[in-house]
């Protein structure tokens, strides 16, 4: 059983779609599991600002019997004012989790490694994993077999496409990513996802050609195109991925019931327009909505194990 939430890829097939059963019957029957972490403390780490990772962590574990504690910037001043490891080391004689969104990958994987509790990633540079769960049981949801689908992901090769190339891997969904050049996925995000999908019929293809990428997809997704960190770059970044956006032009390239997809907050009028966006297609609010369903999941599946007396 898994200590920690780090990347997707720690994941085995069947811990994947753990997560999901329970997220799906988390969300049917939320009163089920309002004492689930009863008397359980999650403290959550912010280096970046959010909306939907504070709420959804918030508000699960208030929904699953606990309490969350934030914790601001400017209040830990992490790998700054004090260590990962020594921040790691105070928090697990409190509290029975942490929680991290930081910008450099090795902080979460620091903390993960000095703590005796679990740490999740809610969003590190390098990995989204908590959103590639929501969107992948949005798509089961919505779609059916994972198996079976086409997922086209067009625009930055950033920390949403890496989570999802594992998550993909792991469903045995057949992705397509389209980027810029100079902008594809990490090599070695790839490896890792092509050596996890051996096993399920995973196929992975990189692109430069957006409209080849989306033809007869079941899903297009798409994130903005400068992530937090790389507002120095947006103006540079706006001019290279002009082609690459999701228009109404793109989207009937796909099949015609093909979803649109977004983690958020989206930039109407750059990666992808608002007729988009707000279209019948468009599932981006229920993505959000299953953040919450599928962290409960994974803190549930977490903190639970965390009873010895």
């Amino acid at each position: 059983m898994l200590k920690d939430f780090i990347t997707i890829h720690d994941l085995t097939t069947y811990e994947f779609n753990e997560i999901l059963d329970l997220a799906q019957k988390i969300k049917e029957k939320p009163d089920k599991f309002r004492t689930y972490l009863q008397g359980k403390i999650l403290a959550m780490i912010f280096q970046k600002p959010s909306l939907r990772t504070r709420v959804t962590f918030e508000v699960g574990m208030l929904q699953l019997g606990g309490e969350a504690i934030y914790l601001a910037p400017t209040d830990i001043q992490l790998g700054t004012r004090e260590t990962p490891t020594d921040v790691a080391k105070n928090l697990e004689r409190w509290v029975d989790g942490i929680m991290a969104r930081t910008f450099a990958h090795s902080i979460v994987v620091e903390l993960a490694e000095a703590a005796r509790i679990p740490v999740v990633n809610a969003l590190t540079d390098l990995l989204h994993p908590c959103q590639a769960m929501a969107d992948f049981l949005t798509l089961k949801e919505k779609k059916g077999d994972l198996a079976q689908l086409k997922l086209a992901y067009v625009g930055d090769g950033n920390n949403v496409c890496h989570s999802l190339m594992l998550a993909a891997a792991k469903a045995g969904t057949h992705l397509v990513v389209a980027t810029p050049e100079g902008y594809e996925p990490q090599e070695a995000i790839i490896n890792q996802a092509q050596a996890d999908g051996q096993a399920s019929g995973f196929t992975l293809e990189l692109t430069h050609d957006p409209a080849a990428a989306v033809k007869e997809a079941d899903a297009v997704y798409t994130d903005v195109w400068a992530s937090m960190g790389q507002e120095h770059e947006k103006e540079q970044r706006a001019k290279i991925f002009a082609p690459y956006q999701v228009n109404k032009e793109l989207m009937a390239q796909a099949k015609p019931e093909a979803l649109f997809m977004h983690c958020l907050p989206a930039h109407r009028g750059e990666e992808v327009t608002s007729e988009v966006i707000d279209s019948p297609q468009s599932v981006v609010f229920d993505q959000a909505e299953n953040r919450l369903h599928v962290q409960k999941a994974i803190l549930s599946l977490l903190m639970r194990q965390e009873k010895s007396v």
